[in-house]
């Protein structure tokens, strides 16, 4: 029963999903809609269960005196008064929350990308070495892009901004879609295979 009734929920749910898509009527809307709610009312207590979760590891780091707990000690306090001026004052324009966000989570997620820029460049070092012809196209269009998408590759040569766009948008487009269609192909066998049952990893086993 512990395995089943998972699995015709999600066979249920995921019926009602596709009829709904392809489907129109009055009782197949309203069904969707109330699966809609639901979702939304199971995903708020996930993420309570999440929250709850993080309070309980970190606390429990502190209590434990782990050699993290000063981290584990600003990540409760941040959670705290983030969450608690968020849930007080609301989170609009002017309130204290808008106001954290804006001069400490802000700056601190603008550090992290640029932290995050030296990584891709040393990845991009790596990558970029002319090894082979497909490395050496890689090498070619990745510094063409990069000259044309700052002032100074106009400099250099005027029309580096039009290859580079050319370049963004023909080949550069191309791949993306297809991988975007793999990912979609991928995603639909995967939902097909939770919903017909093949897939049971969320129940904890293969």
């Amino acid at each position: 029963m512990k395995t089943r009734l998972p699995v015709l929920v999600a066979f249920i749910s995921g019926a009602l999903m596709i009829i709904a898509f392809f489907g129109r009527g009055s009782m197949v809307d309203a069904a969707s809609e109330t699966a809609l709610t639901w979702q939304s009312i199971v995903g708020g207590f996930a993420l309570l269960l999440g929250a709850v979760s993080i309070v309980r590891v970190h606390w429990q780091k502190i209590s434990t005196r782990h050699e993290d707990r000063f981290y584990s000690a600003c990540l409760l306090v941040c959670f705290v008064v983030m969450g608690g001026s968020g849930v007080v004052f609301g989170i609009g324009g002017g309130t204290l929350f808008d106001g954290l966000f804006q001069r400490i989570q802000a700056p601190m997620m603008s550090t992290m990308f640029s932290v995050l820029a030296f990584f891709i460049a040393s990845a991009a070092y790596r990558a970029f070495r002319a090894r082979s012809v497909s490395s050496a196209i890689l090498l070619v269009a990745a510094m063409v892009v990069m000259l044309g998408r700052i002032p100074m590759g106009q400099y250099i040569y005027h029309g580096l901004p039009a290859w580079a766009d050319w370049i963004m948008t023909v080949p550069s487009m191309a791949v993306q879609r297809g991988i975007l269609i793999g990912a979609a192909l991928g995603a639909a066998s995967m939902s097909l295979r939770i919903i017909l049952g093949v897939e049971r990893t969320y129940l904890g086993r293969g």
